[in-house]
């Protein structure tokens, strides 16, 4: 007991949180402050924003005068008092039909037997769902490589986030492997982050029907589901028949619109999990921002037609970092892709170092100006030979000269740093 004149310690988190996964990239952001002029091919954002019918409704929800020549996809001026007040918990009808449209119109979804919820960003939306369908202990399989904000997301649950090394493009039979009683759901993200891998219709059509044959919940991450650039299709599980009762689909604004910072997404969810879902949205958000809803629904209006070209524009990018990664390689520097560029905007860069990953990616920031993310951050611990790391690269914040540059003083670090 502190005595009267000696006050106790400040009180401290939970201690629970000593088990949960270290964010990495406000690390990388801290890290990359300390540097006026690092380049980032770290943070997995667009350098393209908003659609002009989207800033133009927002503008309208603000109070501002309608853009000439742009159709609301909102029927009339949304009203002042609809704007300021607390609105339906899962969105306003407007926004939620804007979301059907395109999950029935643009992805094939059948949504029989589903609900739709608007949320602050797919990782919101992902949160919310581990906090509904987990009890302590429960666990998801994650196929290796993972998503941290995931991983983090069943750990703050109480779950127990479990890796799988399933393969590039997850193998059913490993998965079904790893099942027990306790596991409650299987995690896919295609196109895939980190890897930019596009799951096979067929391969992801197989792991529903594991989920559905063995009770479980498939989460289905689609947040670059318009970033496809191989021969692979995406394709939804959540087209399937009779997928509604156990597929959750989670769709982002952030990546194809450019919307990163305003934060909308949305999931389609099993209709059995909207109780749940009510308790821990109205806890966290309440509702969707309802400032931001019609420019979610414009956005949406705009549709493929406006992304396509923008997406398109990654090509040249796509180009220059293939070019430089053989470029290096043939210089003699211990360089390969690991997985073929097909799909989001990322490439994972395999190199053979004396460095182990975090100060190698650390030395790269602060004395090379260039950031990258580690490949720790998604359960890749190390390339698959002795020595050899592996870095994820976001090619789609920088453009022209500044992804050369970029690129430059990626493997002049290399060099340097790694051999």
């Amino acid at each position: 007991m502190a005595s009267p004149d000696r006050p106790s310690p400040p009180p401290s988190p939970a201690r629970r949180l000593q088990a949960v996964l270290e964010p990495v990239i406000p690390r990388i952001g801290a890290l990359q402050r300390q540097r006026a002029d690092v380049l980032s091919l770290a943070q997995g954002m667009v350098n393209w924003g908003p659609p002009a019918a989207a800033l133009a409704a927002a503008q309208l929800a603000i109070g501002g005068e309608p853009a000439a020549g742009l159709p609301s996809p909102w029927p009339g001026r949304p009203a002042v008092a609809d704007r300021d007040r607390y609105g339906p918990m899962e969105g306003d009808p407007q926004l939620l039909e804007a979301i059907r449209r395109d999950l029935v119109d643009h992805h094939g979804l059948d949504l029989d037997g589903t609900a739709l919820l608007a949320t602050a960003g797919s990782n919101m939306a992902f949160h919310a769902i581990a906090q509904v369908i987990l009890d302590p202990g429960d666990a998801v399989l994650l196929p290796v490589p993972w998503y941290f904000n995931h991983w983090m997301a069943v750990q703050l649950a109480g779950g127990e986030p479990v890796a799988v090394d399933a393969g590039w493009i997850p193998d059913p039979d490993r998965l079904e492997a790893a099942i027990t009683p306790r596991t409650r759901a299987i995690v896919t993200i295609s196109p895939a982050n980190p890897s930019g891998v596009v799951i096979p219709a067929s391969v992801l059509d197989a792991i529903n029907r594991l989920c559905a044959r063995r009770g479980l919940f498939h989460i289905s991450d689609e947040a670059y589901a318009a970033f496809v650039h191989g021969s692979v299709p995406h394709a939804s599980p959540g087209r399937l028949p009779g997928s509604g009762a156990h597929t959750v689909t989670l769709h982002s604004l952030s990546k194809a619109y450019g919307m990163a910072g305003w934060r909308l997404g949305h999931a389609s969810v099993p209709r059995q999990l909207l109780r749940g879902l009510a308790q821990v949205q109205d806890t966290v958000l309440i509702c969707p921002p309802r400032l931001l809803q019609p420019a979610a629904a414009a956005a949406l209006a705009a549709g493929p037609a406006w992304c396509e070209p923008r997406i398109a524009s990654l090509a040249p990018r796509r180009a220059l970092l293939r070019d430089a990664v053989a470029a290096a390689a043939a210089a003699g520097l211990p360089v390969a892709l690991a997985a073929p560029l097909d799909g989001a905007f990322y490439g994972l860069l395999a190199c053979t170092t004396r460095l182990a990953e975090e100060p190698l990616v650390e030395r790269l920031i602060l004395e090379h100006g260039v950031a990258v993310l580690p490949g720790g951050a998604f359960g890749l611990a190390d390339g698959g030979a002795p020595g050899q790391v592996l870095l994820r690269l976001s090619y789609g914040m920088l453009a022209g000269p500044d992804l050369e540059r970029a690129l430059q003083r990626l493997f002049a670090g290399l060099k340097a740093l790694a051999g």
